[in-house]
C-alpha cells in the first residue's frame, strides 16, 4: 500500500510537467517570475456549515510589483463526509505586468465573479486525493480605446475548472498535528459560451510544495508554482501565452 501511495503521488508529478512541456510549444509567448501569496480562513458554523474566507497577493518579480489581488468568500454545506459544496462570490483586481498587456491597452481591470464548486476527498491508502470542480460568471471591465485609462465596460463570460490534488503526510498513514507533508497539484481552466474569443483554454496551473500542520487550525505549505496563460486576444497574429513560474506559499487558518 506504502509503495502504491508514493506511485499515485509522482504519477501526478509527472502528468503536470508533461503537460506543461506540451504548452511551451506554443511560438508567441514571454515567462515572468512571480509570487503568489495566499491567506485561506473557514469558520465552522456546525457540522454541515461553515464559511469561506480568502485574500491572495499575486506578484511578479517574486514580490516586488503586482500581478492581480484576489478576494473570494463563500458558504460551504457539506453533502457527504467527503463531499462539500460552496457558492460565492469573488473580486480580482489585475494589473499591466509582464512585457506584453494582457489588455492591449495595458490598463488596469477589475473583475466580479459569482462561483459554485464542488470538492469531493478521496483517500488512497496513505495519499489523500481531492477533485474540486468549479464554475465562474465572470464580469471583466474591459475598454476597446487603445488610449483609454481606465474601463468603460464590462463584458460576460463563463469558465469552468478541474483541480486535482494529492497529499502525502510524511509521518505515519495520516496527517496529525505537528506533521510535515507534501502535496501536489494540477488545475485547468477552460472558458466556454459567448465572448470566449481566443482562449477557450484560459489558464493551467501546477504546484509542487511542501506543508507542515501545526494544529488542526492552522497549517501552511509553500513550494514550487506554474502558471500558463492564454490572453483572450491575438498578438501579432498569433497566439499568445504567458509561461509564469516561481513560488506560492498559503496560510490555511480554520475557526
Amino acid at each position: 500500500m506504502k509503495n502504491h501511495a508514493f506511485r499515485v503521488f509522482f504519477a501526478l508529478i509527472l502528468f503536470a510537467f508533461s503537460h506543461s512541456s506540451f504548452a511551451q510549444n506554443n511560438r508567441a509567448s514571454e515567462s515572468n517570475a512571480i509570487g503568489w501569496y495566499g491567506l485561506f480562513m473557514t469558520y465552522k458554523v456546525d457540522d454541515k456549515w461553515s464559511i469561506h474566507g480568502e485574500v491572495q497577493l499575486r506578484r511578479t518579480e517574486w514580490i516586488a510589483s503586482p500581478q492581480q489581488n484576489l478576494y473570494r468568500t463563500g458558504i460551504n454545506y457539506k453533502i457527504h463526509p467527503q463531499v462539500t459544496f460552496r457558492a460565492g462570490y469573488a473580486f480580482a483586481d489585475t494589473y499591466n505586468y509582464g512585457s506584453e498587456p494582457i489588455q492591449s491597452n495595458g490598463i488596469r481591470f477589475p473583475e466580479h465573479r459569482a462561483y459554485q464548486m464542488l470538492l469531493i476527498n478521496n483517500p488512497i491508502g496513505r495519499v489523500a486525493l481531492s477533485h474540486r470542480l468549479m464554475l465562474e460568471q465572470r464580469w471583466v471591465g474591459r475598454s476597446l480605446d487603445p488610449n483609454a485609462t481606465e474601463f468603460d465596460e464590462w463584458v460576460y463570460s463563463n469558465r469552468m475548472r478541474y483541480m486535482l490534488r494529492t497529499d502525502l503526510p510524511l509521518k505515519g498513514p495520516t496527517l496529525d498535528d505537528k506533521e510535515p507533508y507534501l502535496a501536489v497539484y494540477d488545475e485547468i481552466l477552460i472558458g466556454f459560451g459567448k465572448n470566449v474569443n481566443q482562449n477557450v483554454f484560459d489558464q493551467n496551473r501546477f504546484a509542487a510544495v511542501a506543508g507542515f500542520r501545526f494544529s488542526g487550525k492552522y497549517r501552511l505549505e509553500a513550494g514550487y508554482f506554474s502558471q500558463i496563460l492564454q490572453f483572450g486576444r491575438l498578438v501579432g497574429g498569433k497566439n499568445y501565452f504567458q509561461y509564469n513560474r516561481g513560488l506560492i506559499v498559503s496560510n490555511f487558518v480554520n475557526f
